[in-house]
C-alpha cells in the first residue's frame, strides 16, 4: 500500500534497546507501543515449578511402591497420573523459562509461543493418562482383585496434601495464563484422584467390595476429562492464533473506530504471542493526517488498560492511497473499511 502519511510515529515506553534485542525500528507511517509499564516477562513461577516437581517425583515413587504392595489399581493409576503431571510440570516450566529469553533475528517475537505448545501438550497428556487409567480400571472390573484399604487411605491422603499444595502454588496464575492453568489443572486432577482413592479405601475396609477400586477410578477419569476439555479448547484456540477468550474483538474494534479523528479502521488482527501476552495490529483511517505521538501513546494505553493488549502496532492512513490489493477491507477497494479480519 502506498504510504499516505509522511510522518512516522514510533512510541516505546522502554529503552530503544529493549528486551527483544532490537536496535531500532523503521516503521513507515505507523506507531508501535508495548503499553505503559509493560514487562515482557510474566510473573515468575520458577520456584513453584521446582518445588512442585520435586514433591511429585518423590510422591510418584512412594505411591507406585505402595500401590503394588496393596494391590490397589486406584493407587497405581494415581501414581501414573502423577507421573504424567511431573512431565506436564517440566514442559510448563521449560516454556516459562523460554519466554524469558531475548528475541533473535530468527525468532523476532521471542519464545513466548512455547507456553502455548506446552499448554496444548499438557491437555493431550492429561487425556492420554486418562485413557491408560480407564483401560486398567475396566480390566480390574472384569477381574476384581483384593486391595489393602488402609494403605490406600494413608498414601492417598498424602497425595491430597501434596497435590493440593502444588495446585495452590499455581492458583494465582491460572486465570490469565493458559500454560500455568495447565499445570494447575494437573495438580487439581491429581488431588481429585487421590480423594477418590481415599473414599475407595474407606469403602473397601467397611464392605470388602474390591470392585469399588476400579469403579471410582473410572468416575475420577470422567471428571478429569471434563476439566481438561476447557484447557484443550483454549490451547488449540491460541495455537491457531485465535483471539484470546478474555478479549472481545468487537469491543476492541468499536473502541479503535471511536478514537478522535478516526473515520474507519481495517485489517484489525489480535493474536496471542504467548499464553499471557497479546499483540494487535490495525490500520486507522484518519483524513486529518497524523495526530502526533501522543495519540499513539493514548491508544496503546487504552488497549492495555481496557483489554490487556500489550503489543500494539497502528498504521495511520488518510484514506487516499493506491488500492492495496492484498486484503478485503482496504478503503480503496470499495469493501467495508471497518471489516475485522
Amino acid at each position: 500500500m502506498e504510504t499516505t502519511v509522511a510522518e512516522m510515529a514510533h512510541s516505546h515506553t522502554h529503552d530503544a534497546h529493549d528486551q527483544h534485542g532490537h536496535e531500532g525500528h523503521g516503521h513507515g507511517a505507523h506507531g508501535h507501543s508495548h503499553g505503559p509499564g509493560h514487562s515482557h516477562v510474566p510473573k515468575d513461577f520458577g520456584r513453584a515449578f521446582a518445588l512442585g516437581t520435586a514433591l511429585n517425583v518423590a510422591f510418584v515413587i512412594v505411591e507406585a511402591a505402595a500401590g503394588f504392595f496393596a494391590n490397589s489399581m486406584a493407587l497405581v493409576a494415581d501414581a501414573g497420573h502423577n507421573l504424567s503431571d511431573v512431565l506436564g510440570l517440566l514442559m510448563a516450566w521449560g516454556a516459562s523459562a523460554l519466554i524469558k529469553r531475548r528475541a533473535t533475528f530468527n525468532f523476532t517475537y521471542g519464545f513466548g509461543s512455547s507456553t502455548i505448545l506446552a499448554a496444548l501438550a499438557n491437555a493431550v497428556l492429561l487425556l492420554v493418562a486418562v485413557g491408560a487409567i480407564t483401560l486398567e480400571a475396566v480390566q480390574r472390573l472384569i477381574e476384581p482383585a483384593p486391595v489393602v484399604g488402609s494403605t490406600m487411605i494413608i498414601v492417598a491422603t498424602v497425595g491430597i496434601l501434596i497435590n493440593g499444595f502444588t495446585a495452590w502454588l499455581f492458583m494465582s496464575g491460572r486465570e490469565r495464563d493458559v500454560n500455568i492453568r495447565g499445570a494447575y489443572l494437573h495438580m487439581v486432577a491429581d488431588a481429585a484422584v487421590s480423594f477418590g482413592v481415599v473414599l475407595v479405601g474407606i469403602a473397601v475396609l467397611l464392605t470388602g467390595w474390591n470392585w469399588l477400586d476400579p469403579l471410582v477410578s473410572l468416575v475420577v477419569a470422567a471428571i478429569i476429562v471434563w476439566g481438561t476439555w476447557g484447557l484443550l479448547r483454549d490451547s488449540i484456540r491460541l495455537a491457531m492464533h485465535g483471539v484470546p477468550v478474555n478479549i472481545d474483538a468487537k469491543k476492541v474494534q468499536a473502541r479503535l473506530a471511536a478514537l478522535p479523528g478516526v473515520t474507519s479502521i481495517h485489517d484489525l488482527h489480535i493474536w496471542p504471542m504467548s499464553t499471557a501476552e497479546t499483540a494487535l495490529t490495525c490500520h486507522l483511517v484518519m483524513p486529518g493526517g497524523h495526530p502526533g505521538d501522543a495519540f499513539i501513546d493514548s491508544a496503546a494505553k487504552m488497549l492495555h488498560d481496557e483489554f490487556e493488549i500489550r503489543h500494539t502496532t497502528l498504521q495511520l492512513e488518510v484514506g487516499t492511497g493506491a488500492p492495496c490489493g492484498l486484503r478485503d477491507g482496504c478503503p480503496a477497494t470499495g469493501q467495508p473499511s471497518s471489516a475485522l479480519h
